[in-house]
């Protein structure tokens, strides 16, 4: 399901030439409000909830540069979800569908009342109740990973 489609902004390149680090998560950011929109936590929603999302973890893998005026789609997987929290997997991909960066998130949801976690309002649960999920067997592969320098001496 795509959620997100934006440019590579001119002020997003680096002195490298190409999207710099920080605004691969920064775009993963604008995915995450676009979540929140469609499943009705736009600026409307969290009011008339009392209702936010808070991101708890990320685990931000790169895959290949973006350059200056690129299209960028980001795409959303729902890998798993309770009561209130929500742990999603976004693929961010190019003009020509490759794959330029991965982004694992564990999300929770917040009362804006009280400032403490809470369960999502029922309209919100609805929602998510029919995000697109891995099929089975189909787990993605840069989920669930953790960082490390491989050692063979152990």
């Amino acid at each position: 399901m795509t959620l997100l489609e934006t440019r590579v902004a001119p002020e997003w390149v680096d002195y490298n030439g190409h999207m710099n680090d920080a605004e691969y998560a920064r775009v993963f950011s604008l995915a995450v409000e676009a979540l929140m929109e469609h499943i009705g936590l736009d600026a409307e929603g969290r009011a008339r909830h009392a209702y936010t999302i808070y991101t708890l973890e990320t685990h931000l893998c790169y895959r290949s540069e973006a350059q200056e005026d690129e299209p960028l789609t980001v795409d959303l997987m729902l890998l798993d979800h309770d009561a209130k929290r929500l742990h999603v997997f976004f693929t961010m991909r190019d003009g020509e569908d490759r794959e330029l960066a991965t982004s694992e998130q564990m999300l929770m949801g917040m009362s804006t009342e009280s400032g403490r976690p809470g369960a999502f309002p029922e309209a919100v649960a609805e929602r998510i109740a029919v995000l697109p999920r891995p099929a089975d067997g189909e787990w993605p592969p840069l989920a669930g990973r953790r960082i490390g320098i491989p050692r063979h001496d152990r």
